[in-house]
């Protein structure tokens, strides 16, 4: 198979940016993770997606240097590269210490897209698997964001936004915001459509892209709903496509982005192929009609003495 071209959408930012990427988080991340980056930028990917958190942005700078240096690429400049702002590191003080590590983890001058993690702060240096709900701290959105905006002024970062944010808290941030966010990251896919959120980023100019569009499959918050759907199966039968396709076409139809994450090389130039068919009215109805259940509760993240002291409050209801 030839190198896939992959579309591009604009962001408020003036920004061009792929539409859909390569995602590096996870639990089952291969041992030689750059080998496998390498062979997503040969197979044609130029959006990758990292985040401090995941612990994955040294090896995605490793797979950049050598992709230039074989020529897969003729310089930084032709990907788009995202990482993240963990909870940790979401105080004032602490965004540009941050992202300046990210950068050198990286190898990298500039971000594409810098975005805040969570709209949650924890005691700095706890991570996922050692923060207790004790750790969990008043999160300040206002003056954390004008530190990401301060990032932008600087040339460091060429677009910020932020992830996990729910209509509300999102319509909070614009309020106040110089440099109005150009992405929000969330959970999404046909078994989580994120109607009510779509609507306001859209009138708002604020793109999505969706995280865990396949659903999840395999992870511990994850579920097998996106890919034994029966309605998808139907549909990538009279396609003659896989469910995994079908779902991801489903999303560039809605106007998303998206980021999968696949290491085997066949998947992953699989799921490169969505932009040579269209979904029909009947399809989309059909789809349209899944029932919904978020994966991600985020339970962990709510505390009787935190910012938010239930599920409910997280997501502002939208769940």
């Amino acid at each position: 198979m030839g190198k896939v071209s992959i579309p591009m959408v604009n962001l408020s930012s003036g920004r061009a940016m792929p539409v859909l990427g390569m995602g590096t988080a996870g639990t089952s991340i291969p041992t030689d993770l750059a080998s496998t980056l390498i062979d997503a930028i040969e197979a044609g990917y130029r959006h990758f997606d990292t985040a401090s958190v995941y612990g994955t942005e040294q090896a995605l700078g490793r797979a950049i240097a050598e992709a230039i240096g074989r020529g897969l690429i003729a310089s930084r400049d032709e990907l788009f590269v995202t990482s993240k702002l963990w909870c940790s590191d979401a105080d004032p003080q602490l965004v540009l210490p941050a992202l300046q590590k990210s950068l050198k983890n990286l190898g990298l001058d500039y971000l594409d897209l810098y975005l805040v993690h969570w709209p949650v702060r924890v005691k700095p240096g706890k991570m996922p698997n050692t923060f207790t709900k004790e750790d969990i701290l008043p999160f300040d959105m206002k003056s954390t964001w004008e530190a990401m905006e301060q990032c932008c002024r600087l040339g460091l970062v060429n677009s910020i936004g932020v992830s996990n944010f729910s209509s509300k808290k999102l319509s909070q941030l614009l309020e106040n915001a110089a440099i109005p966010p150009a992405v929000n990251q969330v959970e999404m896919n046909t078994c989580w459509d994120q109607r009510k959120l779509r609507e306001l980023c859209k009138e708002k100019g604020v793109h999505v892209t969706a995280w865990s569009p396949l659903g999840g499959n395999g992870a511990p918050w994850g579920s097998p709903s996106v890919m034994q759907s029966p309605v998808l199966k139907e549909i990538a039968t009279a396609k003659g496509k896989t469910v995994a396709q079908v779902a991801l076409r489903w999303l560039y139809e809605q106007g998303v982005s998206m980021l999968v994450k696949s290491y085997n090389n066949e998947r992953m130039k699989e799921n490169l192929k969505i932009f040579d068919y269209e979904l029909d009215e009947d399809e989309l109805k059909m789809i349209h009609n899944i029932p919904q259940k978020k994966g991600f509760s985020g339970e962990r993240l709510v505390s009787e003495d935190g910012p938010y002291k239930t599920v409910e409050e997280l997501w502002d209801g939208e769940i």
